[in-house]
């Protein structure tokens, strides 16, 4: 018999427009549940991290909020109705991206992707679909890069390429799914300095996975911890306590903080191995 999980209740930001309310929420596949009775809002133009060990559930929030998968109870509303596939306000980059390295392809032709939805082929542009492409790698300073081939693109460079595509069709929700993996401490800060920018000039709401809190600290509203089969919500300082963490993962967790800002979370790899055994 499953055990009936409930979600950590922390004190909710007043925002001046939510776009995504989650109302007793139970995500999982088949029989397996993922995480529980999770509620929780977004308001437009935030910054939000989804953090949470692996296995916790974080893409599987980004599932149902692309309408690709649907919750097992609850409800989830995004722009006040059920998430729908092909959402054109959500802009996502993927965890994995399907591009294979021996394409030649260009980067102004994936970006175009992201306002036609064709198939590959240079001869598929229109001049609008080229201008929007081109206006999108402008907006995250990838210009220069719009006749490189991925195959030739450092890590930084595609991941500038891939928000591009994201933010082609205007939209007003990002999810981006571990952007950062891979990334060194330069093309991070970066990369989380031109989502922060986007967020700012356009109210776009963004949310990204991340394992490492830490550089995501100086920029961020709110954040959603997803483990041990719950949901917290709050600003870093509502959840990132001893106290949050430690009625998260259901024994004592310690939250340290360094004279940088920097945080560290102790007691959290002992917890995991007890979730793994139940």
């Amino acid at each position: 018999m499953a055990t009936e999980i409930q979600t950590i209740e922390l004190p909710k930001a007043q925002l001046d427009s939510q776009i995504i309310v989650a109302e007793q929420v139970v995500a999982g596949y088949r029989d397996n549940i993922v995480w529980s009775n999770a509620s929780f809002t977004i308001g437009q133009g935030q910054f939000i991290a989804v953090i949470g060990p692996n296995g916790a559930g974080k893409t599987t929030l980004f599932r149902l909020l692309l309408g690709i998968q649907q919750p097992k109870s609850g409800e989830i509303l995004v722009f006040g109705e059920h998430p729908k596939k092909g959402n054109s306000r959500i802009g996502y980059v993927p965890q994995q991206h399907k591009i294979d390295n021996d394409l030649t392809v260009q980067a102004l032709e994936l970006v175009r992707l992201g306002a036609s939805g064709n198939s590959w082929g240079i001869s598929l542009f229109s001049d609008e679909d080229r201008k929007l492409a081109l206006n999108s790698l402008r907006a995250v300073g990838a210009e220069k890069l719009a006749q490189r081939s991925l195959n030739g693109l450092s890590g930084g460079e595609l991941q500038k390429v891939f928000l591009a595509e994201a933010l082609v069709s205007n939209p007003d929700v990002l999810l981006l799914d571990e952007p950062l993996t891979g990334l060194d401490i330069r093309a991070e800060q970066e990369l989380l300095g031109l989502v922060y920018d986007i967020v700012q000039t356009r109210n776009v709401t963004a949310l990204i996975v991340a394992h490492d809190i830490n550089p995501l600290l100086p920029f961020l509203d709110k954040i959603v911890y997803i483990a041990n089969g719950k949901v917290a919500t709050g600003t870093p300082d509502e959840v990132l306590t001893t106290e949050s963490l430690s009625s998260l993962y259901g024994s004592h967790v310690e939250v340290l903080h360094d004279s940088k800002g920097n945080i560290a979370i102790i007691g959290i790899h002992e917890s995991h191995e007890r979730v793994k055994q139940r």
